[in-house]
């Protein structure tokens, strides 16, 4: 618990006990950003996996159980983090991507991709990039016009989803990836 008149929380004095002297927490020069600098100074290590996810080709795959398991095997490691953190993902290649979204309708998925796929078509006579095929340079845009990285809290040591979201890789390219997926909890 912070005390707002000289900015320390319970950890910090504790290790100023520790020690056996007194200094000065990085976060009691920072009044704007207390809670935020503790954490910072006093997280010993950030937990993270990588998921390996096996796609069919072009389309949404929802993720959402994988991440909700990978992180629950994080907590079980480190139950300070379960109450309240960060899960971050982050996908590691340049023709695929990730995104929130329904996960109750499938239509909402099946107009996603054809959206995407009319806004970005293959064989465009411009395009240059195509050593892998007509998919090549398109599935690149792709992934540039949506995200690669995605933020969500982890609220009770559950994703905190609202009621219809799903998380999803979104394959770009038509034939079947293995793709990986970095998850980062805190």
């Amino acid at each position: 618990m912070h005390n707002t008149g000289i900015l320390r929380c319970g950890s910090c004095l504790a290790r100023e006990n520790l020690l056996g002297r007194a200094r000065v927490p990085l976060h009691s020069l920072q009044p704007a950003l207390p809670a935020l600098a503790c954490l910072i100074t006093n997280r010993s290590t950030a937990m993270h996996t990588t998921l390996t996810i096996e796609t069919p080709g072009q389309g949404l795959h929802e993720i959402t159980n994988q991440v909700h398991n990978a992180i629950g095997a994080l907590l079980d490691r480190d139950t300070s983090a379960r109450e309240s953190s960060l899960c971050t993902l982050f996908i590691q290649h340049t023709s695929a991507s990730l995104t929130i979204q329904e996960n109750a309708d499938p239509s909402a998925k099946r107009d996603l991709e054809s959206w995407l796929n009319r806004l970005v078509p293959e064989r465009d006579a411009l395009f240059t990039h195509t050593s892998e095929g007509p998919d090549d340079m398109p599935s690149h845009i792709k992934s540039a016009l949506t995200a690669t990285t995605l933020s969500i809290p982890v609220i009770g040591g559950r994703l905190a989803l609202g009621t219809w979201q799903g998380i999803y890789l979104w394959e770009h390219r038509v034939r079947a990836h293995s793709r990986r997926v970095v998850v980062h909890v805190g």
